[in-house]
């Protein structure tokens, strides 16, 4: 009976820690490419970040592109 307890609670242990590998696996997947270039973004960069163009200042405005000046 002490054996059965040892090894289910080996296998638990082993079953959890897949669970929180592939968990994280995961979680690094779904990660967005946040890479900054250096290079300020066009136009079309700030609106396909979800931003928007302020054409009164040449920034966008939100997305992830947010605060830089546009070419």
């Amino acid at each position: 009976m002490r054996m059965r307890r040892i090894l289910a609670a080996v296998t638990a242990t082993a079953a959890l820690a897949g669970l929180g590998l592939t968990g994280a696996a995961t979680a690094v997947a779904a990660a967005p490419n946040t890479a900054v270039t250096g290079a300020s973004p066009t136009r079309g960069e700030c609106e396909d970040g979800g931003g928007t163009v302020n054409l009164a200042t040449g920034y966008c405005d939100g997305g992830t592109r947010g605060g830089e000046k546009i070419d």
